[in-house]
């Protein structure tokens, strides 16, 4: 009886986690460049009470035993990378990513993070950053002077600048792609580092190699879909009542037992 409630209880527990992963994803539905999170779900281990093969008499062997299961459990969440839908802002220091790629981010402890979101600002000194300010790697420096900037689909960043009438480059955005974007590790901000499942990053211009091309005066919305994640918490909604109903029916058992007299 005892093995009925606690298998419930993981039971319980997976769909609760499955429910707090996709109330992240549903969170961040309107947020640049976001990846949703899907989740896997592996069942523990079985008690073998018969198991297979056995001999139940001369020349004879039991087909398939008796083994009975102990639950489930979370086993990963990964992020899926497909592309977001377009946002058009005609901003020319939004930038989308069309294909595969991140842009590489300068992080506070000399680091690079990466990440799917290109709406850039302009910092005091002129450089390309993040809404937190983190610079994009390697430094594109736009002169105070500048009237409005360029990106070639290649990454090449031009600006038109007042009293000059040639445009001047100011350098190359770069694109890094990875083996498994899927091990990449979330760290928040809209930000990934790189992890032993994912690879090393390789780093290249935009359309070379497989990576994406740049778009300017786009962004990559969320690739959340609401219906999808709405269904998959109703089947999570229900599976978690079904458990506890499992917990409630070993309940009553327990206590149809201790009436017997």
């Amino acid at each position: 009886m005892l093995r009925s409630l606690q298998t419930a209880a993981t039971g319980m527990d997976a769909q609760s986690q499955l429910i707090d992963n996709l109330s992240n994803n549903i969170a961040n539905v309107n947020t640049i460049g976001f990846k949703k999170s899907r989740s896997h779900f592996n069942d523990l281990m079985y008690q073998h009470l018969r198991a297979p093969g056995m001999s139940t008499s001369i020349g004879t062997v039991n087909p398939s035993g008796v083994q009975v299961g102990n639950g489930v459990r979370l086993s990963a969440t990964d992020k899926v990378f497909t592309e977001g839908s377009v946002k058009v802002t005609e901003k020319d220091m939004d930038f989308m990513i069309k294909g595969a790629g991140f842009f590489r981010i300068q992080m506070p402890d000399g680091s690079t993070g990466y990440t799917r979101d290109g709406a850039f600002q302009r910092s005091s000194e002129g450089k390309l950053v993040t809404s937190e300010g983190l610079s994009l790697a390697p430094d594109i420096i736009v002169p105070p002077e500048t009237k409005r900037i360029d990106v070639g689909l290649d990454g090449t960043v031009t600006a038109s600048i007042q009293g000059e009438d040639a445009p001047r480059q100011l350098g190359q955005i770069q694109i890094a792609t990875f083996v498994n974007p899927a091990g990449l590790q979330s760290i928040g901000r809209n930000l990934y580092l790189p992890s032993s499942a994912s690879g090393e990053a390789i780093v290249g211009n935009p359309g070379e190699n497989g990576t994406g091309n740049l778009s300017q005066g786009e962004l990559e919305s969320s690739n959340v879909n609401i219906v999808e994640e709405m269904i998959q918490m109703i089947m999570g909604q229900r599976a978690y009542e079904l458990n506890s109903k499992v917990i409630k029916t070993g309940d009553e058992m327990m206590a149809s037992t201790n009436q017997i007299r």
